[in-house]
């Protein structure tokens, strides 16, 4: 899942230019029976499968050896909910980053507390599983080291911009109606536009 959205556009050729780097573990190489199986029924009952802790801590054991000061993050429903700061913090603070991506019901609460790991939540919701999280994290965080976005002033919080942007026809016209571009826009003023992106974004709050 995640090899095909690493593989295009600004996060592939972050990945290209070793501006960034991707690596994956798979639980179930780190497995000691003969299946390779990495869950089981939860204790206490209740519906799905939850993953096996000492899988994943293998896991985990084997990238520190190596990176020593790596941060460890799981994707967790109870953990703190991510925000554009944090992924700020993050690419400044740490060069290598563990994401621990669970599945099913989730993962043997276990792992947190041998780990340490910092739970985070990427919005106020449950999915299937933690692909699409690590996504969102990897995306995030990318996006703040110099030379991923190319310009640094692609990056939407260095400079002014708005909720509200437009391009090409000036007069868009659709079902009979005439869809102009703000006169502020066009004025040429740059202090004007600035100040009307400005208002635009505290309306927001």
């Amino acid at each position: 899942m995640l090899d095909s959205y690493l593989g295009q556009s600004i996060l592939g050729r972050a990945i290209k230019n070793k501006r960034v780097g991707v690596k994956f573990y798979n639980p179930r190489d780190f497995t000691s029976d003969k299946h390779h199986k990495v869950d089981d029924r939860p204790y206490g009952g209740g519906p799905g499968m939850v993953m096996y802790a000492l899988p994943i801590i293998r896991a985990v054991r084997k990238i520190r050896k190596l990176k020593p000061r790596a941060k460890t993050i799981l994707f967790s429903v109870s953990g703190k909910q991510f925000t554009n700061v944090m992924a700020r913090t993050l690419s400044k603070k740490y060069k290598d980053i563990i994401l621990i991506a669970g599945h099913y019901e989730g993962i043997d609460a276990r792992v947190v507390k041998i780990l340490k790991a910092e739970e985070i939540s990427v919005g106020p919701y449950i999915l299937t599983g933690g692909e699409i999280p690590t996504m969102v994290i990897i995306d995030s965080i990318a996006r703040q080291i110099p030379g991923v976005l190319g310009k640094w002033e692609s990056l939407e919080e260095e400079r002014v911009s708005s909720s509200q942007v437009y391009t090409r026809p000036e007069i868009l016209k659709f079902g009979g109606k005439d869809y102009k571009v703000p006169k502020v826009f066009l004025s040429g003023h740059h202090k004007k536009i600035e100040e009307y992106k400005k208002s635009l974004t505290n309306k927001l709050g």
